[in-house]
């Protein structure tokens, strides 16, 4: 064996987890595998948000089955989680869409499966796909319900795409068993 000098020490070696550090809510990374609510997710996709003023979110993709929701995390004065997953922009009625381009500003309030949600803020950022890249345009809409457990959330995504997801409020204590796939472990069906 041939000894060389000049290579760093753990150069060429796997990174190591350490899962008192590394297993955590904030460190997920794709194909880690998460329990919530009583199922078995795994992590499909990974993306930040760039809101400007050095403040960002992270959100990642997560699948059981064919239902695919999303955590996100967003830090101000502490750490907020939230659960969201892709309604249809028709659930909100065929006027709805039509009502977005011609007065181009959304409604201050929205009624979806009974339940009031009102403006509680809008902004822009940049949506950057597994956390790089120069990062896309968007505008985004918050509401909430009355108690503000619930939210709306309306995207726009250039002149005329729009996406609409719904979601709650979460806490990291909800979720658990972080577990790392490696390599060699088979897809889960």
């Amino acid at each position: 064996m041939i000894w060389n000098f000049f290579k760093k020490k753990g150069e060429n070696e796997p990174e190591k987890l350490d899962p008192l550090r590394d297993l955590i809510l904030s460190r997920l990374k794709v194909g880690y595998l998460v329990d919530y609510d009583l199922r078995t997710w795994e992590v499909t996709g990974y993306s930040r948000y760039d809101w400007g003023r050095g403040e960002f979110s992270e959100e990642w993709e997560l699948r059981c089955g064919d239902e695919t929701i999303y955590l996100e995390r967003e830090e101000d004065d502490e750490v907020e989680w939230k659960l969201s997953w892709k309604i249809s922009l028709e659930v909100l009625g065929p006027q709805f869409k039509k009502r977005l381009k011609e007065e181009e500003e959304p409604p201050e309030e929205i009624v979806y499966e009974g339940v009031t949600y009102t403006l509680e803020g809008e902004g822009a950022g940049l949506f950057h796909q597994n956390g790089r890249g120069e990062g896309l345009e968007f505008l985004c809409w918050d509401y909430v319900d009355e108690e503000g457990k619930q939210f709306l959330t309306l995207e726009q995504w250039g002149e005329e795409k729009y996406e609409l997801s719904t979601g709650i409020e979460v806490e990291e204590y909800q979720f658990s068993h972080i577990l790392p796939r490696s390599a060699e472990t088979p897809e889960r069906s």
